[in-house]
């Protein structure tokens, strides 16, 4: 566990917790990072292989888009080829929901703008009660019914809510309650606003985005803030950032935003200075090569790189593993908090590589 001490504890919202597959959701379970494949699912090979990259990132659930018949058959196979719990995206065709629960998916995503009648609704909670799936009602501003808009004339908090509120009651009436929500927006605004709307009228787990984001930067940034003001809030049990990238990347934005709340305890975490005049070694190039020499550390372990003196002991003094600047290529690092020994820039990748592996191995034979 890490030296630093949180200023603050988050006192997470009281959900009912739920089943998606082996994954607890709500309650006082961790909170899961969820993402989403963007190979053709039919394609069996390629989504395998993308499942499986997103869960050695650190991905606790991963959603499969099932648009077609051939999508809910190409299910059957996926599943057998993978460990993590499959949620299936279902739009528009009740009959994709059924066969993916019979394909093996641990969890059914519904839209109830455009997933079409009660009795469809009935139907794909008979399969979810059939095949022990939940069920995530995904209301979304974009898609919102068109009663609805027809009400609030646009997409609006209450109208969000209003929408979950009336699925919420159809599947309590079919006596289901394995179920999540989310009700996502665009807009930060909105989202948030919808969100808070939402946690003040029920207590089923609710699974945080702020759909649509954007690209890699802008997607992260606006998913930090919008998911991250709702977590300090204590709002939240699954999270997915939604980005045109990598799906990974969608994982590693997530996890930090959770570390970045002492929310999840996963790899190491690099406390780093922007860097200027002072710096006694390259700053930005140590931690970008670090970064990506130290991804593969599943410990959770705390790491400091500071190019000068001015921060660089207290930083230091915080964290498992530190690194101050010194003069003359002669740089401190620290154990513990404490100034253990010098190490030349020349030297400092390789030499902090060892030490974080070394104090993961301890982690590990300790655990």
């Amino acid at each position: 566990m890490s030296t630093i001490r949180p200023f603050r504890t988050i006192n997470r919202r009281k959900s009912k917790q739920i089943h998606v597959g082996d994954v607890l959701v709500g309650g006082d379970a961790p909170i899961s990072v969820q993402s989403m494949t963007n190979t053709l699912t039919t394609d069996i090979p390629s989504t395998v292989k993308q499942i499986n990259d997103l869960e050695e990132a650190g991905a606790d659930i991963v959603r499969v888009s099932c648009p077609d018949e051939d999508s809910t058959k190409a299910l059957s196979q996926i599943v057998k080829q993978t460990n993590i719990p499959i949620v299936a995206d279902i739009h528009f065709h009740y009959k994709r929901a059924i066969e993916a629960a019979k394909s093996g998916a641990s969890c059914l995503r519904i839209n109830p703008g455009n997933i079409g009648s009660k009795d469809r609704v009935a139907d794909i909670v008979k399969a979810a009660k059939d095949f022990n799936c939940s069920i995530r009602i995904g209301v979304n501003g974009g898609s919102l019914d068109s009663t609805l808009l027809e009400k609030y004339k646009e997409p609006c908090p209450e109208a969000l809510v209003e929408s979950a509120m009336l699925n919420i009651k159809i599947l309590e009436d079919l006596d289901f309650f394995n179920f999540k929500i989310s009700v996502k927006a665009s807009d930060i605004f909105l989202a948030t606003s919808s969100y808070r709307l939402l946690a003040s009228k029920c207590n089923y787990p609710l699974h945080l985005g702020i759909t649509e984001a954007g690209s890699y930067f802008v997607g992260t940034v606006k998913s930090s803030i919008g998911m991250g003001m709702l977590l300090m809030d204590g709002i939240g049990d699954t999270i997915r950032v939604s980005l045109s990238s990598d799906p990974v990347d969608e994982v590693k934005a997530g996890l930090e935003i959770l570390k970045s709340l002492n929310l999840k305890h996963r790899g190491v975490k690099i406390i780093s200075c922007p860097s200027c005049a002072r710096q006694a070694f390259e700053v930005i190039k140590t931690v970008e090569i670090l970064e990506k020499k130290l991804s593969h550390i599943k410990e959770s372990l705390t790491l400091s790189i500071i190019g000068c003196v001015v921060n660089g002991p207290g930083e230091a003094s915080q964290t498992d593993i530190g690194l101050t600047g010194g003069g003359k290529g002669s740089n401190m690092i620290y154990l513990h908090g404490l100034a253990d020994h010098k190490v030349a820039s020349e030297e400092i990748i390789d030499h902090v590589v060892s030490l974080v592996e070394n104090k993961a191995a301890e982690i590990r034979a300790e655990s």
